[in-house]
């Protein structure tokens, strides 16, 4: 590797993604095979959600060097979202250090923060003329904050090209380095917190290698007490192998820990090097499971087969009655 005049070693401008099998081989809990379940009829995105619109956007992202978790994550509303010219924004690049099972995010080494990144989003916002925005991120363990202080970056350079714009963040869980990231993001806060727990504790080690159910918890609860104005949220996914009672269970653990909005969506398997689905769960149910979530007290809770953390998120605001 050739060296430059300090005598350290150049890093590669290029680290390569690893997606599918190669993602999943060192993955603590092995995938097993199940037999593949047919696909029922209300799993279905809507023929004509695709529009003229889509395509313009796709570029738009494209020539701005912007990666969403639309397309990095196989959403299967994307068509539809940026068909409405809104898209959920991935800052800090499209390598996550992790190696999460149920994710389509590619696995790797990450490149160098942008440090252009937050102006590219501003501008790119504000030609979308968007007035709500989802940003998010990969897992950037690597980094001495988690890159809360990118998030705060890109949250300043946004409110003051669009300052009408209501910006929420979905962020990792900043594992063991809280403290400084929480710093960062009250000193500067979104306006809505956001931080998926995806499953119940029972599979994390399965599904979210790396990840502490329990540390996912207090994050949002002590962003909630530093910045009590601010609505937190949280996403969990059906499919992976737990029960309806455990999800209730996550979801009474959610309220314990203040956290006022919820999604709750179908898992759909991004390919047979992921976890399989090993449950479709019928509308009936997540019928029950929004009654529940309500009665529980949540201000906001979107439930569905195709319910993401990001989708129709200023719907999502609105009818909680904080926007």
């Amino acid at each position: 590797m050739p060296i430059d005049e300090s005598g350290k070693a150049k890093k590669d401008a290029f680290f390569p993604k690893q997606k599918g099998a190669l993602k999943t081989a060192r993955i603590p809990v092995r995938i097993q095979p199940a037999e593949k379940l047919p696909k029922p009829s209300w799993i279905r995105v809507r023929a004509g959600s695709y529009s003229s619109h889509f395509q313009t956007v796709k570029n738009l992202i494209a020539d701005h060097k912007l990666v969403t978790v639309c397309d990095e994550a196989s959403c299967p509303n994307r068509a539809e979202c940026y068909g409405n010219g809104t898209a959920a924004f991935m800052i800090m690049g499209d390598k996550c250090t992790r190696r999460c099972p149920f994710c389509d995010v590619a696995h790797g080494r990450p490149d160098p923060l942008d440090e252009n990144e937050p102006e590219q989003l501003a501008r790119m916002i504000a030609l979308l003329g968007l007035s709500y925005v989802v940003v998010t991120s990969v897992n950037r363990d690597d980094l001495r904050d988690g890159g809360a202080s990118h998030f705060v970056a890109c949250l300043k350079t946004i409110k003051k090209v669009s300052p009408d714009t209501r910006v929420e963040i979905l962020t990792p869980d900043f594992k063991g380095r809280m403290d400084k990231a929480l710093d960062s993001l009250c000193s500067f806060p979104p306006d809505v917190f956001n931080h998926n727990l995806e499953t119940v504790p029972r599979l994390y080690r399965q599904a979210r290698p790396g990840a502490d159910y329990a540390y996912s918890l207090e994050l949002l609860k002590e962003f909630g007490d530093r910045c009590p104005h601010i609505p937190t949220k949280s996403g969990l996914m059906v499919g992976l192998g737990e029960t309806d009672e455990e999800i209730i269970q996550v979801m009474e653990d959610l309220r314990a820990h203040k956290v006022s909005m919820l999604t709750i969506g179908q898992y759909l398997m991004p390919s047979s090097d992921h976890l399989p689905v090993l449950r479709y769960v019928l509308p009936d149910t997540f019928g029950k499971l929004e009654k529940i979530a309500y009665q529980l007290g949540f201000a906001h809770a979107a439930v569905g087969p195709l319910v993401r953390s990001s989708y129709h998120a200023d719907v999502q605001l609105k009818k909680a009655g904080m926007a």
